[in-house]
């Protein structure tokens, strides 16, 4: 039996009513479990339910409520505001009055400012209401401090391919057709459902509804295939975030990949980021980034072939320029490895703050007045040409007092020092 009427979203329709229905979130609502625990007991804290987009996280909140025997009460943080906060909080005392709980749904709510979040506050404090916040970003950046310490928060995961694909046949199952005819769905339609939906089920549930209603509106078979589907789903891309923690996860994945020399591991996040709609030339400035960072002088033609790389998909696009990115993403890979000069500039910056501006020793000042050489500017300093092999030993470059080694050159590549060589 579907959950909504028919004209209702597929998505909404196969909403799961009970927890045994609920696919995937083992760790969470498995048997003995701690989500699974709270409510056998018929206690539900406030929490925080963080995840990806059609991970679960407005089902697990109804499912709450009704196990609860709790009304549900929804806001969103996109168009909600203090006003209406207000007026549910009415409400859920009205409730209580009538011995009964409210449990009061925001979704999106790191897009609530502090004064909102606030004002939740004192409510969940004294038990008017059973808060439930969703997220897809993190909570640790994107909720305050306070609201976090009176919530619990739990992690959802993207659903696996297997969840994914028990969903599209429980769905499949739903759509049944006029007389005895049912819709089917073909192995390579479900693999491709699955590909695309990137452990969303809101995806999943969505693509198939696009799909179903073509093949239902034919005059048969009413069978979907992966040639069928293919040119409906087209424009159809995997899940990205490009400002969120799924964003910054990608280019960290890449970056590491290329710290740890993995060519392999960096192509592969590298195709992941242009799979799901990153501008190259983001993903070419971190690039440079790696080939100072990370290789630094242990080859310094790292850095010339990422700016060549930046260069090329700046004049020429794609794909050419995404080829020239690989490239040098493969090159950094494969390159000696070192952050000497990184954590150099590093212990530089740190001195600086530290010491504050410390005077120019007098033998390394300009003196191009009369005035200043006669206060001695200048005087003493040791042209290093005129000394042998160009180095004028003892003397000494960095403000008084100041004795310090930032750089230490690894024994890596071309940054091996000359007396090792």
């Amino acid at each position: 039996m579907l959950n909504q009427s028919a004209t209702a979203p597929l998505a909404e329709q196969c909403r799961p009513l009970t927890l045994d229905e609920v696919v995937g979130q083992d760790h969470l609502l498995a048997k003995g479990k701690p989500l699974r625990q709270a409510l056998a007991s018929g206690h539900c804290h406030s929490m925080i339910l963080w995840g990806p987009p059609g991970t679960g996280k407005t089902t697990l909140a109804r499912l709450f409520a009704g196990q609860l025997d709790a009304e549900f009460v929804s806001l969103s943080a996109v168009t909600s505001g203090v006003k209406d906060i207000r007026l549910m909080i009415e409400k859920a005392r009205a409730n209580l009055q009538n011995q009964k709980r409210t449990i009061v749904f925001v979704d999106e709510v790191h897009r609530f400012n502090k004064a909102q979040q606030d004002a939740f506050l004192p409510h969940i404090e004294d038990g008017t209401i059973v808060f439930i916040g969703a997220t897809t970003e993190n909570p640790s950046f994107e909720v305050n401090n306070a609201l976090l310490s009176r919530t619990r928060v739990y992690r959802l995961k993207s659903l696996s391919d297997e969840a994914i694909t028990k969903i599209l046949a429980q769905a499949v199952s739903r759509l049944a057709l006029e007389g005895d005819n049912t819709l089917t769905l073909a192995p390579d339609a479900t693999q491709m459902l699955v590909q695309l939906a990137d452990g969303d089920a809101r995806v999943a549930l969505n693509n198939l509804s696009v799909c179903a209603e073509f093949i239902l509106a034919s005059d048969g078979p009413y069978q979907l295939t992966a040639e069928t589907i293919a040119p409906l789903l087209a424009d159809a891309t995997r899940r990205f975030d490009k400002g969120g923690d799924h964003f910054y996860d990608l280019i960290s994945a890449l970056h590491k990949s290329v710290r740890g020399s993995s060519p392999d591991a960096s192509l592969y996040w590298f195709a992941r980021m242009l799979d799901g709609g990153c501008d190259p030339l983001y993903i070419a400035r971190r690039v440079v980034r790696m080939a100072s960072e990370d290789i630094g002088n242990a080859d310094p033609r790292a850095l010339t072939l990422a700016l060549n790389a930046w260069e090329t998909q700046e004049r020429l696009g794609s794909p050419e320029g995404e080829l020239a990115l690989a490239q040098a993403i493969v090159y950094l890979a494969c390159a000696p490895k070192s952050n000497a000069i990184y954590m150099a500039f590093k212990a530089a910056q740190a001195a600086v703050k530290q010491h504050g501006s410390l005077d120019v020793p007098i033998h390394l000042r300009n003196a191009p007045t009369k005035l200043m050489k006669q206060m001695g500017y200048g005087k003493a300093y040791r042209y290093a040409h005129d000394e042998p092999y160009a180095y004028a030993a003892g003397e000494v470059y960095l403000p008084d007092g100041l004795k310090m080694t930032f750089y230490t050159p690894t024994t890596r590549g071309l940054e091996i020092p000359q007396a090792v060589r």
